[in-house]
């Protein structure tokens, strides 16, 4: 749902990948309160030493550093393919915003930003990603390369995205995952960045597609974007509003306050649900709140990294 709102078109992110390694700098910056303690920037480079492993390539200087075992990454070594999918749906582009920037994010904005900082950690380990965009139809494909001409034709596309003003555009994010699975031919790690606006029919047939891309061995991650103010609290004023479902276009006005208890009540027990189910079906689920940092969508990255390597 949305609240009628004219704005002007958007101008876009002024530099996707300045904002992009902003983010990942002040990640890194904060590691050293985290479970990472020592793992510091130059793990771009790097990779942990396994027991067992050749002790050739260590880095004994780095060693002296930080007293824990690192060996040198190497250009040609690709250890991780990465298929980054971003829900393009009307609804994610709720708030409209005339600019965008670290503080100014919308549900499809965050997902594109979060999408580019986690492209620069790939982009510095040498790793491949890709990328799929999806609507109401398949707006967008680019399979797993780690190229700088991939890197920065990636960025444009997000870019590109963000800025559009998608009307009336619903989507059945099951169909398209489905087309995505069967293109993905090797072992990846999936992240998918969606705000699981759909029917409760929609819902179990999300989840028969989300066990196709466990089925070819994929690890799946799911962010659910959402706004925690507007959407899960419903924090508006109490004056009359027309709320519009900005993707099939109904209406409702109403007193924000006269359905809050409610609203909220149905809202939180959805999200449980989604929780519960990823659960059972061994799926990483993600709350992505777009008015809060990038840390949970970066430490998620890092920590399932660790498990797929």
């Amino acid at each position: 749902m949305n609240v009628q709102n004219e704005v002007n078109k958007a101008s876009g992110f002024k530099n996707l990948e300045l904002l992009a390694k902003e983010v990942v700098e002040g990640f890194i910056a904060g590691m050293h309160k985290s479970p990472f303690h020592g793992f510091s920037a130059e793990f771009a480079e790097h990779k942990i030493y396994n027991r067992g492993e050749s002790t050739r390539h260590i880095d004994w200087k780095l060693f002296a550093k930080t007293d824990k075992l690192y060996t040198k990454r190497y250009d040609e070594e690709t250890n991780l393919r990465c298929h980054i999918i971003i829900d393009n749906s009307s609804s994610m582009h709720y708030p409209e915003l005339k600019e965008f920037s670290i503080d100014s994010l919308n549900k499809v904005a965050f997902s594109a930003l979060a999408a580019a900082s986690m492209m620069h950690i790939l982009k510095k380990q040498r790793d491949a990603v890709g990328l799929s965009i999806y609507s109401n139809e398949y707006d967008y494909y680019a399979p797993e390369k780690g190229s700088e001409r991939h890197h920065r034709m990636l960025l444009d596309q997000l870019d590109k995205t963000v800025v559009a003003k998608p009307k009336g555009k619903t989507t059945k994010t099951y169909q398209f995952l489905h087309h995505i699975a069967e293109k993905i031919h090797r072992r990846s790690m999936i992240f998918l960045f969606t705000d699981m606006f759909q029917s409760g029919i929609e819902d179990e047939k999300l989840f028969e597609a989300l066990r196709h891309l466990k089925y070819n061995k994929h690890e799946v991650i799911l962010f659910h974007v959402f706004d925690k103010d507007k959407e899960l609290d419903f924090n508006f004023d109490n004056k009359p509003k027309r709320f519009i479902d900005v993707e099939t276009g109904d209406y409702i006005n109403l007193y924000a306050e006269n359905v809050k208890e409610n609203y909220n009540k149905a809202v939180k027990n959805y999200f449980e649900a989604i929780k519960l189910k990823c659960s059972q079906y061994q799926i990483k689920y993600v709350q992505a709140n777009v008015n809060e940092s990038f840390n949970k969508v970066l430490t998620t990255y890092m920590v399932e990294r660790q498990k797929f390597a």
